[in-house]
């Protein structure tokens, strides 16, 4: 008989579970993760009522400050409503117009600082950029020889330019000839910058009238006076105290016209046509408005007239083909003058413009009369740079 060994036997125990503190010491994680879930659901329906009391709260908000803007407008709108004031203007633009009308005594320190002090001892301000071209623009309508010549700025007194006095002598050679030099000789164009002085009286009622733009006002009168200056310099200049002019340059050659006082259409085509190509198609005719009357008269052989108008809006009158510049500093037509002038001024003539304009504030000399002066300073030059780009007409002496 086999013996066997005794079966050990055991108590069944529960499984051993770790208490959950998240759930009351049930132990359950079912449980738990379903109490998460609720709690993470009420934050989030809490989170959305508030957000939607939030956006209708801003609906409300917008709704009235549109109904304001809207009475605001229909207030705005109504006959004899004022206009909304423009955009304040720079600093400088202010303490500039403060000056003019009151001096450098009304201004806050602040803008005094912004106001630049002229750099010689005649004292002064220079005049903000935005005035300074606005007295640009109108001494063009003043200064024709500004509408065709180059015009640069500088801010030396003077400007030397390299300038061709000779031409290059090449010639054809044999294989082994001898070769001859072929420089060309070269100068300096040296035009020095001049200065222009006016003043211009204003009365002092018209500087306290808020409603009067003084800028404007001093801008177009001084513009007229340094355009009159220059537009006189720039044409018959004699280069003492003023630029040259180019009808004062020796350089500058002529055609004579065979006629003391009768001026034909022949020379005018024989003054065209001896410039050289590259100048005569970029030229342009200069004269005065009796000269340019009586050329407007003369007719080629076909009858037909010279002059012609121009048709469409912003391009100039023509003669020969050739546009036309009215300077009323030319020389009218009479014996041994030079009525006409005519050629490529873009190359042949240049302006070196300093664009500081300097304005002195003079409140004594004229106080009696109820005006106060402004003395006004500008420095510009003026010269012929290429003299085979420019050609005068000459009128017979007899």
């Amino acid at each position: 008989m086999t013996n066997h060994s005794p079966i050990e036997t055991r108590s069944a125990l529960p499984i051993e579970t770790r208490d959950d503190p998240g759930t009351g010491g049930t132990g359950d994680p079912i449980a738990a993760a379903v109490a998460a879930v609720e709690e993470i659901r009420s934050a989030v329906t809490g989170s959305a009522a508030e957000t939607r009391t939030a956006v209708e709260g801003l609906r409300t908000d917008l709704a009235a400050f549109r109904t304001r803007l809207e009475a605001v407008e229909v207030r705005a709108n109504r006959p004899g409503a004022t206009a909304a004031n423009p955009a304040e203007p720079p600093i400088e633009r202010r303490a500039f117009t403060g000056f003019l009308r009151g001096g450098r005594e009304i201004l806050t320190p602040e803008e005094v600082r912004t106001l630049r002090v002229a750099d010689d001892t005649a004292g002064g301000y220079l005049a903000p950029t935005e005035f300074v071209s606005e007295v640009i623009k109108g001494i063009v309508q003043f200064s024709p020889v500004r509408q065709v010549a180059t015009v640069r700025t500088t801010g030396s007194g003077s400007v030397t330019l390299p300038k061709r006095s000779g031409t290059i002598t090449g010639r054809w050679v044999d294989e082994t000839e001898d070769r001859t030099g072929t420089e060309g000789t070269y100068g300096a164009a040296v035009i020095p910058v001049r200065e222009a002085a006016f003043y211009i009286d204003v009365s002092t009622r018209l500087l306290e009238d808020a409603a009067v733009n003084i800028e404007a006002e001093l801008a177009a009168d001084a513009a007229e006076e340094a355009g009159r200056l220059e537009g006189a310099a720039f044409v018959t200049g004699d280069g003492v105290k003023a630029p040259m002019g180019f009808m004062s340059d020796t350089g500058v050659g002529y055609t004579a016209n065979g006629h003391a006082t009768t001026l034909g259409a022949d020379a005018l085509i024989s003054l065209m046509y001896a410039m050289p190509a590259a100048y005569r198609n970029a030229g342009t005719w200069v004269m005065n408005g009796t000269t340019l009357a009586t050329i407007r008269k003369l007719k080629d052989g076909q009858n037909n007239y010279l002059w012609q108008p121009s048709y469409t809006a912003g391009q100039p009158e023509t003669i020969l083909g050739r546009p036309v510049v009215e300077s009323p500093d030319m020389p009218d037509i009479a014996s041994g003058a030079y009525p006409i002038a005519f050629g490529d001024f873009a190359r042949g003539y240049r302006i070196y413009d300093r664009l500081a304009l300097s304005v002195l504030r003079d409140p004594y000399s004229l106080a009696t009369a109820g005006k106060v002066r402004f003395h006004f300073r500008r420095r510009t030059g003026g010269g012929v740079v290429l003299a085979e780009a420019l050609r005068k007409l000459k009128m017979a002496t007899s």
